[in-house]
């Protein structure tokens, strides 16, 4: 049912990626303008990454009729698949973000979508069947569901549950957004909607990552006033100058406790680029651009923390095991998971952008 309340005035607040969660969902990729050869090479990564976080919990995936099979065929039998429209895969950014409140109650928000920019920037259009996933998903889960007034995705914040939310300046004052609203006018909805205290607002999120910069590519919290940030020691590369001037101001900044943030560097892999072999693999469309040589926004802090396991993208073997390494000396309670993902970082994103928790 669509509630017409706030979940602040209800007692509901957006937790914590690194609480208890009981499933996740994701959605199957098809569409041949963004992943390679019909999308079967983005298929296989997305089959073994949904594998092996069906071994910690309960997976869903959404797909089209057509899919059903193929992906029925790639998929462990435990794992629930679900016929719905949508128009792309990135169930983090189309899916509902799950609530709590004190008493363990569960609603959700429904954000409004827009493609990452509607018809300023917008990646694709149309994009109104993914505008409806959040609230299709809410109720097969039989939640209630706020539908929140403004544009947002869910790769866009990050939270600590106990306050705090971090996000970007690039992306959520993009004017593809929500040009109508205030810097302070969109801290009040956030509040709302979230039942959040303080945002810590980074300038800008990684390099040339075409979401304009969601804050799942550059950093991921990891605990209480613990941030992990994408980094560089390369001065000549530009996402140096985006990562110092990042942790400059997580250095100087205190969460919603008044805690100092710690922050752990953790390296970018590559750069990489895509191949003009795999850029002529993707069929051409206005709002995806594919080029040869095209720096990817590569990231290891697009990892999904869950239950006790992080399930990191493995991008390139040169860095694969330093990060595994830090992450392990980090959380070294968690079992660290390196799972290919080169063909997802093709598509724009990786396993944190196509993955939903949803809380205990």
């Amino acid at each position: 049912m669509e509630l017409t309340t706030t979940p602040q005035n209800d007692g509901f607040y957006f937790p914590a990626e690194f609480s208890p969660q009981q499933a996740v969902w994701l959605a199957w990729p098809e569409r041949a303008d963004n992943w390679r050869l019909n999308g079967k090479p983005a298929q296989k990564a997305f089959a073994a990454i949904a594998n092996a976080i069906a071994e910690v919990v309960p997976v869903s995936i959404i797909v089209s009729q057509q899919q059903y099979q193929p992906a029925k065929m790639l998929l462990n039998a435990s794992i629930q698949l679900i016929e719905m429209d949508y128009n792309d895969a990135w169930m983090r950014d189309i899916g509902p973000t799950v609530l709590i409140n004190s008493s363990g109650q569960h609603r959700a928000v429904s954000w409004q979508f827009n493609s990452w920019g509607g018809d300023f920037n917008g990646l694709y259009s149309p994009w109104n069947k993914d505008d409806q996933v959040a609230k299709n998903v809410s109720e097969l889960l039989h939640l209630d569901f706020y539908q929140a007034p403004f544009v947002l995705e869910g790769g866009a914040i990050h939270t600590d549950g106990e306050g705090t939310l971090y996000t970007t300046e690039e992306c959520l004052l993009s004017p593809g957004r929500n040009p109508h609203l205030t810097k302070s006018g969109i801290e009040t909805l956030l509040a709302q909607y979230l039942g959040i205290k303080k945002i810590i607002w980074i300038p800008q999120g990684l390099y040339n990552d075409e979401t304009d910069g969601h804050v799942d590519n550059l950093i991921h919290v990891v605990g209480p006033a613990k941030v992990v940030l994408s980094w560089t020691d390369d001065r000549t590369d530009p996402q140096y100058a985006i990562s110092l001037q990042a942790l400059a101001l997580l250095n100087s900044s205190c969460d919603a406790q008044g805690r100092q943030i710690e922050v752990t560097k953790l390296p970018i892999p590559g750069p990489l680029y895509m191949t003009a072999q795999e850029a002529a693999e993707i069929e051409p469309s206005k709002g995806m651009v594919r080029k040869g040589n095209e720096r990817l926004a590569g990231s290891y802090t697009n990892f999904l923390m869950l239950n006790q396991t992080v399930f990191v993208p493995a991008l390139d073997e040169k860095q694969d095991k330093i990060v595994s390494a830090i992450l392990s000396d980090l959380l070294p309670e968690y079992r660290i998971v390196l799972l290919p993902a080169r063909e997802v970082l093709l598509g724009g994103g990786n396993i944190h952008c196509i993955t939903q928790q949803i809380p205990h």
